[in-house]
């Protein structure tokens, strides 16, 4: 309960509507509470001896001072406890002084500088020499008069006041009884840790912080359902959340297929027309979705195995960053795009810009408010990203990773056959595209959404056709087989009578069943 109504109070916190904000905070401060109560109690039970293998039995002091320590122990552990969301091994920072910030800015917000000094004083009980919060209750303390008494709350003083007479006997054990503790709260104040081991403790809280995010990440990850694919790069090595480089999810001859298909399509001049990159006059630009391919095998302008090959390595896609992000939570498609780009010959000297700029695929980034908006015209219903590279016979053309900022580099990855980068969608991830300044860059784009409502329908739409495609074939392979066993029957059989009736058309005509519209881009369906 406590965790539902903290992620209800901070979402319309952050969409500026402090009176809902105040009363989920405030549900969930008390919850917390609460919960924090009843695990404390669940703390007082038989004493757990972790080396009763050893020889030497603790004498009766001894083990009465391990088990009061063991219980004082837990009690400390109980905020991570329910500071932890379900599924979840890393626990939300300052729990409950997050609480108290968040309150009294919504408080003040609303106009009530009562209880957001309240707040103020209450969070001033974690960190009393916190500057910006000194000066808000300066500030709270003019508007509501001098003489007005703030005080902060009791039920705050009473857990801050415990929990500091508890850590002082759990560091007086560590300190003279050989004791280890690995402190839950950031707010412990130096004082309280002997001298001998604060630097010690300060450099255990960051390994421990560092070492549960990556098991975090780790065991978010699920298997990966093809043989023969490699991580190559991680987060950790790309220096950011959600990135990741996979190799070998396609062969050399499927590469090939897909570069194929983006040749005839372009002959074919139907739905993959070279024009000016909107990005930059440097470079040309060609762009293939897969309803365009099936239609266009439809009309015999390119190979219905390449056009299958586009959904099938899209698809494998799919389910590679699914397992790993996302293992148990579908991904649906949001948008599937061939895409090349081609320098254009004679104009690359003195070249400054970029083939594709930095952007997010699911925000508008505000480089110098360090933010990104999830609002429209963005794309904000996309969770996922994906580029699929098809050759590397180009000069230029590496994805690259910024910062907010969009002008420090965090990572860059080079294109090659067969390499799959995959990241999440949102303001974790900016990214770009080196000018391409020789040859033609090739790549299959994705994106992905866990909204069903937000699926791509032309995939629909193009995997209906294939279908009908796979049953046509089977049906004119069928009548090739009875045909054959007529002939044969013939010199020995009497022919078959027939009715007179002709036999139904199977085949459309290709494309006959809906109107071929071509498909508007927008420029940020572009990598």
């Amino acid at each position: 309960p406590s965790q539902e109504a903290y992620e209800a109070g901070v979402q319309h916190y952050d969409a500026d509507e402090y009176l809902q904000a105040v009363a989920k905070l405030e549900e969930s401060l008390t919850e917390a509470l609460s919960a924090l109560e009843e695990c404390r109690a669940l703390c007082e039970g038989p004493w757990e001896d972790e080396d009763e293998e050893e020889e030497m039995q603790p004498g009766l002091y001894e083990a009465i001072a391990a088990h009061y320590i063991q219980v004082l122990k837990c009690r400390q552990q109980c905020v991570l406890e329910i500071a932890t969301k379900p599924g979840r091994i890393s626990a939300t920072e300052d729990f409950i002084p997050s609480h108290l910030d968040l309150l009294q800015f919504a408080y003040n917000q609303v106009g009530n500088q009562t209880l957001a000094a309240e707040c103020a004083a209450s969070y001033l009980l974690f960190y009393p020499t916190d500057e910006p919060m000194l000066e808000k209750m300066k500030q709270y303390r003019t508007e509501l008069g001098e003489d007005t008494a703030v005080a902060a709350r009791q039920n705050i003083r009473h857990y801050v006041q415990r929990s500091l007479m508890e850590k002082k006997l759990i560091y007086y054990s560590v300190e003279h009884l050989g004791e280890t503790f690995n402190d839950p709260d950031l707010w412990t104040p130096d004082e309280l840790i002997p001298e001998n081991l604060r630097e010690k403790y300060r450099e255990d809280q960051e390994k421990q912080k560092e070492e549960t995010l990556d098991v975090e990440e780790r065991e978010k990850r699920g298997p990966l359902p093809f043989e023969g694919i490699a991580v190559t790069m991680d987060s950790h090595q790309m220096n950011g959340t959600q990135r990741v480089v996979f190799d070998g999810v396609l062969t050399e001859s499927e590469c090939k297929g897909l570069l194929r298909l983006t040749k005839a399509a372009g002959e074919a001049g139907d739905g993959y027309r070279a024009r000016r990159s909107p990005h930059t006059p440097h470079e040309r630009f060609e762009g293939l979705t897969v309803l365009k391919a099936v239609q266009l095998a439809q009309n015999g302008d390119v190979d219905w195995r390449d056009a299958k090959l586009l959904l099938q390595a899209s698809e494998k896609s799919r389910k590679i960053i699914e397992s790993y992000f996302t293992p148990g939570k579908k991904l649906h498609f949001s948008f599937t795009h061939l895409v090349c780009r081609t320098a254009v010959d004679g104009q690359q000297e003195g070249r400054m810009d970029l083939s594709h700029p930095v952007h997010a695929d699911n925000c508008l980034l505000d480089p110098e408010g360090q933010e990104c908006w999830k609002e429209p015209p963005a794309y904000v219903y996309r969770d996922y990203s994906g580029i699929l590279y098809l050759n590397d016979d180009f000069q230029g053309g590496g994805l690259f990773f910024t910062e907010v900022d969009t002008v420090t580099v965090t990572a860059e990855v080079r294109p090659k056959c067969g390499r799959l980068v995959a990241f999440s969608s949102g303001k974790e991830n900016p990214h770009g595209v080196w000018a391409v300044s020789r040859g033609r860059r090739c790549a299959v784009a994705l994106w992905y959404t866990h909204s069903r409502e937000h699926a791509e329908q032309e995939r629909v739409k193009a995997e209906e056709l294939m279908e009908q495609r796979a049953v046509e074939q089977d049906q004119l392979g069928g009548e090739k087989r009875q045909g054959t066993d007529r002939s044969s029957r013939s010199s020995s059989e009497p022919p078959v009578s027939n009715s007179g009736t002709k036999p139904a058309n199977r085949r459309q005509k290709p494309g006959s069943d809906s109107k071929q519209h071509p498909k508007v881009l927008r420029a940020r369906d572009e990598f």
